[in-house]
């Protein structure tokens, strides 16, 4: 019988990818389409996909697919030809990472989900096929330089911390389920106005701007391939990058430079730094943003208590488990901009 999921220790995994000199791509894409059996798809997907070394998480649904991948660059156009054989994703668009670093997902995970992002939403409360126009990276600029746009964020706010469009709305909340809601009340009485969203890499933006169509806005609009595909447009005609900052990504990386700005702080003493780290105490594992100076100090982790802990043997450790309280249990994908000692 053939393995349809991984079944190495995953901390072997990642020592190999790290020590692996294989040059590998990076890259994302995604698809709305009525899938009658996504379990079965899902099998042969995941062995389609094993014969070329692809590394990610995928997920599918009976609304389409999501991958975040990498891939060996001597086995892209393989690839690109299996992808490509199945008729609903013939030719669809693969966002290849702005950085060119491939080490970022050490093993194959495809998942089968209620849905390939979860919005909360009734998809038959509204007609999810009528989006918002897509935006190429020059159209998205001359928008943007009319005094009437809106541009809007949305994604979560970890991922808008580190990296925006100048002048965005970024809602302060930690899902994109949560991000709709808050997103219609911030944009109430603004019906009229141009209404530019965007995310990582277009999909949250495909049901968002047909929700807000539904919702009464007029003029509704997305960064066609979000924040990745409109950086590779403008380095490809030489046009100003309205983005600043880091584009915060769901892989091994945590975030990928767009500009030389850093516009956030190190969550433990506030200085300049837009290095995102999951503390090291796997009982914690609080993503935060934490400086090389803070790193050192806390020895990777988020606090004095969490440096403490990783400083025991497994043996205390197993013992002191469940009797100590950490970040990780009291605060939402580092929300505090500063971290104050537990």
């Amino acid at each position: 019988m053939k393995r349809l999921y991984n079944r190495v220790d995953g901390r072997e995994l990642k020592r190999r990818m790290e020590e692996s000199a294989e040059a590998r791509v990076t890259l994302s894409f995604y698809q709305y389409h009525q899938l009658k059996d996504p379990h079965a798809f899902r099998d042969q997907f995941y062995l389609d996909l094993s014969k070329h070394g692809v590394l990610g998480r995928i997920y599918v649904a009976n609304e389409g697919i999501n991958g975040q991948i990498s891939v060996p660059a001597d086995k892209l156009e393989d690839f690109k030809k299996e992808l490509y054989a199945v008729d609903w994703l013939n030719g669809i668009r693969l966002n290849i990472a702005v950085e060119k670093e491939g080490k970022s997902f050490f093993k194959l995970a495809i998942k089968v989900r209620d849905k390939i992002v979860a919005d909360g939403l009734d998809d038959a409360s509204f007609d999810v096929t009528k989006r918002g126009a897509h935006l190429r990276a020059k159209e998205v600029n001359e928008l943007l330089d009319q005094p009437d746009t809106l541009v809007v964020d949305m994604r979560n706010h970890y991922e808008s911390e580190v990296g925006y469009f100048r002048g965005a709305i970024r809602p302060d909340v930690e899902t994109f389920r949560d991000a709709l809601p808050v997103v219609n009340e911030l944009l109430e009485g603004q019906e009229e106005r141009n209404i530019v969203m965007y995310c990582t890499g277009g999909i949250r933006c495909e049901k968002a701007s047909a929700y807000y169509l539904h919702q009464g806005f007029k003029n509704v609009f997305m960064v066609d391939g979000g924040i990745i595909e409109y950086t590779q447009q403008c380095k490809e005609q030489g046009l100003e990058n309205y983005f600043i900052g880091k584009n915060f990504v769901f892989d091994e990386r945590l975030g990928e430079r767009i500009s030389e700005d850093v516009v956030a702080q190190c969550h433990q003493c506030g200085t300049p730094c837009d290095d995102h780290k999951n503390c090291a105490n796997d009982a914690c594992h609080l993503l935060i943003i934490q400086c090389p100076d803070c790193a050192a100090k806390y020895h990777h982790t988020c606090s004095s208590t969490c440096a403490d802990f990783t400083q025991l043997s497994p043996e205390e450790q197993a013992e002191q488990k469940g009797k100590i309280e950490f970040n990780g249990s009291k605060f939402g994908k580092g929300r505090v901009p500063k971290m104050a000692e537990p």
